[in-house]
């Protein structure tokens, strides 16, 4: 069939689907240029950029690339878009906005920095989860900004025992070799690397016991993920020890292992399940949308009278498969996201009871007067 003799409905979504691709290549490419800008004005120009980690450099702006477009290409999906914006429109409601402020604190405790969320499923799976996460958060902390330039370290003038720090270009802390600061400052990294460790290998232990895991699990999105964050963790404290240690060691070659590790795992970061560290922030506001929805008017079944959910969170729903060309109104004029769960599931037993009927009586209709088997007397 030709273009030209094309449904209209494909066309609608060939069209679609065209803007969406350029809608997130655009900020896709906003984010990147956005990272360069912020890389040539927060190292003075470069005066504080390392020319030595430009691919590492590299690798972070087709990662920033990445997560930008699809980032947008989540947004643009009409659930996620409309969760989206009314979850964030009830949020910054000026009559709630003080209470909200205090209840996002409350929520961003619990949720990012205690993982709350995921301690009600195992406590095994807490601590893991908790290890990897702010092992690569402080990583993170770290590389980035030196990677980038925005912080740099200098001696201080005649005195080759103290260190000054400089973020963005201004001095902001001064320390003494040999001290508690200097020692967490130039090890911080490898303190990471063993809460990574320490995680994955929680990970790994439980994947490999639970048999519910086992089965649904697959290397892609589940084992990938842990053997990256392994082995940046491993290599980058094999430079350490190869630094104090081993005299400098094959200090080169190990540099040039971890270095691919890293670019490698960027690389991954938007595609895989590392993207969903940059979708659960954003989910916060889905958290405002249910408590709102429990606040406000509640939806009430047309079958049983019971009430079963949000009236806010149904009419969305609607709206959400009208936009997706999905319609469920139903004959009396009502529509089916009015029944409630435990009706719909009573609707379809009868339904399918009904037509077992009638199989029963069409096959007692085929028979023979004298059943199945012929009477012998």
């Amino acid at each position: 069939m030709k273009s030209a003799e094309r449904p209209n409905s494909v066309l609608k979504v060939s069209m679609a689907n065209r803007r969406d691709l350029v809608h997130a290549t655009l900020w896709g490419l906003g984010v990147a240029t956005a990272l360069l800008v912020a890389i040539f004005v927060g190292s003075n120009s470069l005066k504080h950029y390392d020319a030595a980690l430009v691919p590492y450099t590299g690798a972070c702006v087709f990662s920033a690339f990445g997560i930008g477009y699809r980032f947008a290409m989540w947004l643009r999906r009409p659930p996620t878009r409309k969760y989206w914006f009314r979850g964030w429109g009830i949020f910054f409601r000026p009559s709630k906005l003080a209470r909200n402020v205090v209840r996002l604190a409350q929520v961003f405790f619990s949720d990012f920095f205690a993982q709350r969320f995921i301690e009600k499923r195992s406590p095994a799976r807490w601590a893991a989860h908790w290890l990897i996460a702010w092992g690569c958060i402080l990583a993170a902390a770290v590389t980035f900004p030196l990677s980038f330039g925005w912080v740099h370290f200098e001696n201080a003038p005649g005195n080759q025992e103290i260190y000054r720090a400089f973020v963005f270009g201004q001095h902001v802390s001064t320390f003494h070799l040999g001290t508690i600061t200097a020692a967490l400052t130039f090890n911080i990294l490898d303190i990471s690397a063993v809460m990574v460790l320490m995680g994955v290998a929680l990970a790994l232990f439980r994947r490999a016991r639970d048999r519910g895991a086992i089965s649904v699990q697959q290397f892609a999105q589940d084992m990938m993920p842990l053997l990256m964050l392994f082995a940046i963790s491993i290599t980058g404290l094999f430079l350490t020890a190869s630094t104090y240690l081993l005299h400098g060691l094959n200090y080169g070659f190990l540099s040039m292992l971890h270095a691919v590790t890293v670019i490698f795992t960027l690389l991954y970061l938007p595609f895989g399940k590392f993207f969903h560290v940059f979708q659960r922030p954003a989910q916060i506001g889905v958290q405002f949308y249910k408590e709102e929805g429990a606040r406000t008017e509640q939806a009430v079944c047309l079958r049983c009278g019971a009430p079963f959910a949000s009236r806010m969170h149904i009419e969305d729903l609607k709206d959400v498969e009208n936009s997706l060309g999905i319609h469920y109104q139903l004959p009396g004029g009502g529509h089916y996201q009015d029944v409630c769960p435990v009706c719909r599931r009573k609707s379809l037993a009868v339904a399918q009871d009904e037509k077992w009927r009638e199989q029963g009586t069409r096959a007692a209709a085929s028979q023979p007067a004298g059943g199945i088997w012929p009477n012998h007397q």
